[in-house]
């Protein structure tokens, strides 16, 4: 089995519940880092750092330029800017031109991400309104890492998890419930 060594989420419409879904059941002693990329709307990330912190047993903290990903922490991509993963698993902050109408996007999170983490990187696309994601999705499964795509009848907006399927197929579609059990088994040590 490939050893798991980092977690990317995607989300956007209905992002919030399905987060919040999501990360309270992640193990505390999980030893991998954990990026999450949601379409806000907003100018801060500010409020969702702080809803998911409340619900979450791992330290959840905004992504800043030049951070580490480090194991055990929830990294949220800031809004307005794309949130790229160096090879060195350092962050980079990047204000290109919106992907599918997003900044950040999923597309360029999942498509660094595999760049750097190879088949170490867990993939995971939930609820949302456009097919962000789906293209990165496809470039985390080519690298050789493990794609999961929330079961669209589940999900609160379909159009993003049919995408993904569509475009990149998926190591496991599952209901929203089952996601977080999915990566304790695949990250834990």
């Amino acid at each position: 089995m490939t050893s798991r060594t980092a977690i990317a989420l995607g989300c956007s419409a209905g992002g919030l519940a399905a987060l919040q879904c999501v990360l309270p059941a992640l193990d505390k002693r999980l030893v991998v880092p954990v990026v999450v990329c949601c379409h806000t709307g907003s100018a801060d990330v500010s409020l969702l750092v702080e809803l998911l912190a409340r619900v979450s047993a791992l330290p959840v903290v905004e992504a800043t330029e030049r951070a580490t990903a480090d194991p055990g922490v929830i990294y949220v991509a800031p809004s307005g800017y794309h949130l790229l993963v160096e090879p060195n698993a350092h962050f980079s902050l990047s204000v290109d031109a919106r992907v599918t109408y997003a900044r950040p996007s999923i597309d360029v999170l999942f498509e660094t991400a595999a760049d750097a983490w190879q088949s170490g990187l867990v993939a995971v696309l939930m609820t949302g309104a456009n097919s962000d994601g789906a293209h990165g999705l496809k470039a985390v499964r080519k690298a050789g890492g493990y794609a999961i795509v929330e079961n669209p009848e589940t999900a609160t907006s379909d159009v993003m998890p049919r995408a993904g399927l569509d475009i990149a197929g998926a190591d496991a579609c599952l209901p929203l419930d089952q996601i977080a059990q999915r990566l304790n088994e695949l990250c834990m040590p």
